[in-house]
C-alpha cells in the first residue's frame, strides 16, 4: 500500500475524525471547514496536515499498547513539536509513550510532560472544562490570535504550544490562563513567530 504523504487527504482524515461524519458530504465539510481554518494558521494548510498525520501515526502506534494507555495520554503537535501530556501510573509507560511519539517521520520534538500518578475522574472533568474555558476565552480575546495555540490542561496545570505573534501576545494568553478558576500553573512551550527554530521558517 502507497503510504506517501498527502496534505489534502490528511485534512480530510482529521475533519471525518473531528465530526464523527463518513458520509460524502460530512467528509466534504468537514474537509473544507479544516482547509479554510488551517489556511489561517502560522502553520499553514501544509503544515497543519503534516501534524494531523503526525498524530494519527502516533495514535495508532498507542492505540496498539491498549485502550487504558492511549486514554492516559494526551498530545498537543504544533510544526512536528510533539507536546506529551497527561497522567500514567507507571514511568514504564511514560517512556514507551515518548519513545513511541519519536517514530513517525517529521517528529522534530518531543516534549515529555507526562506526570506518574494515578489519575483521578474528577480532576480529569475539571481540567477538560477549564481547557474549554481557557479555548472560549482566548477567541474573543482582542490581539490574541487564538487558532495558533494548543491547550490541555492536567491537574490543573495549563500547557501551551504553538506560535504567538509577539511577546506581548504571549503574555496576554498567559495572563488569561492565569485568571482562570482552577488552573494551579501554567507550562508554555509556545515559540514567537519570527523565532529561527521553528521547523522550515527562514524567521522572517
Amino acid at each position: 500500500m502507497n503510504r506517501r504523504y498527502n496534505p489534502f487527504w490528511a485534512l480530510i482524515l482529521t475533519a471525518t475524525l473531528a465530526t464523527g461524519s463518513c458520509s460524502p458530504l460530512g467528509i466534504a465539510i468537514g474537509a473544507g471547514a479544516s482547509a479554510g481554518i488551517a489556511a489561517t494558521e502560522e502553520r499553514g494548510i501544509e503544515g497543519t496536515a503534516k501534524d494531523a498525520t503526525i498524530r494519527f501515526k502516533i495514535s495508532e502506534l498507542w492505540l496498539d499498547q491498549g485502550l487504558d494507555f492511549y486514554h492516559a495520554l494526551e498530545m498537543q503537535i504544533y510544526e512536528g513539536r510533539v507536546l506529551l501530556s497527561g497522567q500514567v501510573p507507571t514511568q514504564t509507560m511514560a517512556d514507551t509513550a515518548v519513545r513511541l511519539a519519536w517514530q513517525p517521520e517529521g517528529v522534530v520534538e518531543v516534549i515529555n510532560e507526562i506526570v506518574v500518578r494515578d489519575g483521578d475522574l474528577t480532576a480529569i472533568a475539571t481540567d477538560t472544562l477549564a481547557a474549554t474555558r481557557l479555548r472560549t476565552e482566548l477567541t474573543f480575546t482582542k490581539g490574541v490570535q487564538a487558532i495558533n495555540y494548543s491547550i490541555r490542561v492536567v491537574d490543573g496545570t495549563v500547557y501551551l504550544i504553538g506560535v504567538a505573534q509577539d511577546k506581548d501576545e504571549l503574555a496576554r494568553v498567559i495572563r488569561t490562563a492565569r485568571a482562570l478558576s482552577g488552573v494551579r500553573d501554567i507550562v508554555s512551550h509556545v515559540w514567537l513567530k519570527d523565532d529561527p527554530r521553528r521547523t522550515g521558517k527562514d524567521g522572517k
